[in-house]
C-alpha cells in the first residue's frame, strides 16, 4: 500500500475500537465490520476516482465503489459542483423541488415505469412496493427467493425450510413469525418452485418479488427467459411482478438489468424499486411502476406511504447530475476494465489451481471460489470462504479493497483507469496463491 497525505492521529484500530464503545460491532451497517473475513475494518477518511484514503494514509483500489452508487467514481467533480451548489440555497424543505421532478423524468425516460416515488432506501422502497402491491391486490401473500435480499423488511427477513416451495420463518431475532407468516420462499432460477407455489398459493399472492439479478449471493443472473416466465406467471394469477433494482437499476446497464432481458424480450414488471445508483452517493431510493398500480398511493388513492426526507434536494440533484453524465461511453468503459480484471482473474487463478467460477450481468460481477455454475443460493453456499478470506487479506495488503464478504458483488467506476486497474492485475498472483493454499487446507481439514 501506499501512503498518500496526512495520517490521523487516531488510526483504523483505534477508532475502531472507540466505534465499538458507542455502536452495536463498531459499524452502522454489518458487513463493515470485517466478520466475515476477520481483522480490522479500515476507516476511510476520502475517496477520489477509483482510490480509497484511510486513515493511516493508505491508498487503495475501490472495486466496491460504496457497493455499487459510484458509477462515474468518488467525487466526480461536476456531480460535486452540482451538489455543492444546491447545498449553498438549503438542505431540505419539505416540499416539492425542481429536482425530484427532473430526476423522476430522467427514470421514467430510461426505464419502463409510468410514474415513480422517492424515498431515502432501497428497504424503505421495497418495504413501500409490497405496501402498495397488497393494498392493490386486496391479497396478503408474498413470494420471494432464497438468497435474494431486498433490504431489512421485516416480512422480508426470511428464510426458506425444504422443499420447493415452503412457508418461511424469522431469520433474524425481533421479526415476530406472523410478520413472515405470508411469505413463502422459493429456490431461485426454479421454474418448478415457481409452478408450484402458484399452482397451491395463486388466488392469495399478492406479488412476487425478485432482484432482477441477484448480486446478494455474489452475482447468479436469472436464466435465460427467467424473468420473463415470472412476469407471465404473475399476470396469469392477478399478482403483481416486483423487480427489484436497487442494485442492478443502473448500474448493470444504462437502463439496469430489465435493459438487458425485458427490453428485449417484450415484458415489463409492474412495480420496479431502485438506488443506490439513482442516489449518486447521497441516501436516496425509489419505487415506480404501472400508472395504474402508482395511482393507489396517497395522496391519489388510499395506501399510505411518505418521508420528511422523500426527494430531499441534495440527493436528487446528485443523483440526476450521476445519470445525465451516466453515458454509453462510461458504460463500455467500465465493462472493458471488467473483462480485463476477469480475465486476469481466470488466468491467475487457473495457474494456482484454485477452483472458481466468474458470475456476471452488464457491469456486475463476482468470483466465487468453487467450480461450477451457480444458479440459486445452495450453489452460493458450496464455496470456499477459507480461499475468500485468505484471497481479501492478500489483495488488501496490495492496495485493493474487495467486499469483505464471499457473497458480494465487485463493482468498478468510469474512474477506474490504467494505473488503477494495473494495480488489482498486480495484486492477483499471490493472492490466488494463497487462496489456493487455504482453499487445500481446509479440504484437508
Amino acid at each position: 500500500m501506499t501512503s498518500a497525505g496526512p495520517v490521523s492521529p487516531t488510526g483504523s484500530a483505534d477508532l475502531f475500537a472507540r466505534a465499538q464503545r458507542v455502536t452495536p460491532g463498531g459499524v452502522n451497517s454489518p458487513v463493515r465490520a470485517f466478520n466475515a473475513v476477520g481483522g480490522t475494518p479500515r476507516f476511510i477518511r476520502s475517496a477520489r476516482g477509483a482510490w480509497l484514503t484511510d486513515v493511516d494514509g493508505n491508498d487503495y483500489v475501490d472495486l466496491i465503489c460504496s457497493w455499487g452508487p459510484m458509477l462515474l467514481g468518488h467525487a466526480h467533480p461536476q456531480v460535486q459542483e452540482a451538489v455543492t451548489e444546491a447545498v449553498s440555497r438549503g438542505t431540505s424543505y419539505g416540499t416539492p423541488t425542481v429536482p425530484e421532478v427532473e430526476l423522476a423524468e430522467e427514470i421514467v425516460t430510461r426505464t419502463p415505469i409510468e410514474k415513480v416515488r422517492f424515498v431515502s432506501s432501497g428497504t424503505e422502497a421495497t418495504m413501500s412496493a409490497i405496501r402498495l402491491a397488497r393494498g392493490f391486490t386486496g391479497r396478503d401473500t408474498i413470494v420471494k427467493f432464497a438468497g435474494c435480499y431486498h433490504g431489512h423488511v421485516d416480512s422480508l427477513l426470511a428464510q426458506a425450510g425444504s422443499g420447493l416451495a415452503t412457508h418461511a420463518v424469522t431469520s433474524t431475532p425481533g421479526v415476530p413469525e406472523a410478520f413472515v407468516a405470508e411469505t413463502l420462499v422459493i429456490p431461485y432460477n426454479d421454474p418448478q418452485a415457481l409452478a408450484a407455489v402458484f399452482a397451491e398459493h395463486g388466488h392469495k399472492i399478492a406479488a412476487l418479488i425478485t432482484e432482477a439479478a441477484p448480486g446478494n449471493m455474489g452475482v447468479v443472473p436469472p436464466l435465460p427467459g427467467f424473468n420473463k416466465l415470472l412476469a407471465d406467471t404473475c399476470r396469469e394469477h392477478g399478482a403483481l411482478f416486483i423487480s427489484d433494482e436497487v442494485m442492478t437499476g443502473f448500474r448493470a446497464s444504462r437502463q439496469g438489468q430489465w435493459g438487458l432481458d425485458g427490453a428485449h424480450e417484450g415484458w415489463r414488471p409492474d412495480l420496479i424499486t431502485f438506488g443506490k445508483v439513482m442516489g449518486g452517493g447521497f441516501p436516496a431510493a425509489a419505487f415506480g411502476g404501472r400508472a395504474d398500480v402508482m395511482s393507489r398511493l396517497s395522496p391519489e388513492g388510499p395506501v399510505y406511504q411518505a418521508g420528511t426526507l422523500s426527494g430531499n434536494p441534495i440527493a436528487t440533484t446528485a443523483g440526476l447530475a450521476t445519470l445525465r453524465l451516466a453515458t454509453d461511453e462510461v458504460y463500455d468503459h467500465i465493462t472493458a476494465a471488467g473483462e480485463t480484471i476477469k480475465a486476469a482473474v481466470t488466468e491467475t487463478f487457473t495457474a494456482a489451481g484454485l477452483p472458481h467460477r466468474i458470475q456476471a450481468t452488464g457491469t456486475m460481477f463476482s468470483v466465487f471460489f468453487r467450480d461450477g455454475e451457480v444458479r440459486n443460493f445452495d450453489d452460493a453456499n458450496a464455496q470456499s470462504l477459507p480461499a475468500y478470506t485468505a484471497f481479501f487479506h492478500s489483495m488488501l495488503d496490495a492496495g485493493v479493497y474487495l467486499p469483505p464478504s464471499a457473497y458480494e458483488t465487485w463493482f468498478l467506476s468510469g474512474a477506474h483507469d490504467d494505473r488503477a486497474i494495473q494495480t488489482v492485475l498486480d495484486a492477483l498472483p499471490a493472492a490466488a496463491r494463497a487462496a489456493a493454499a487455504a482453499f487445500d487446507q481446509s479440504r484437508e481439514n
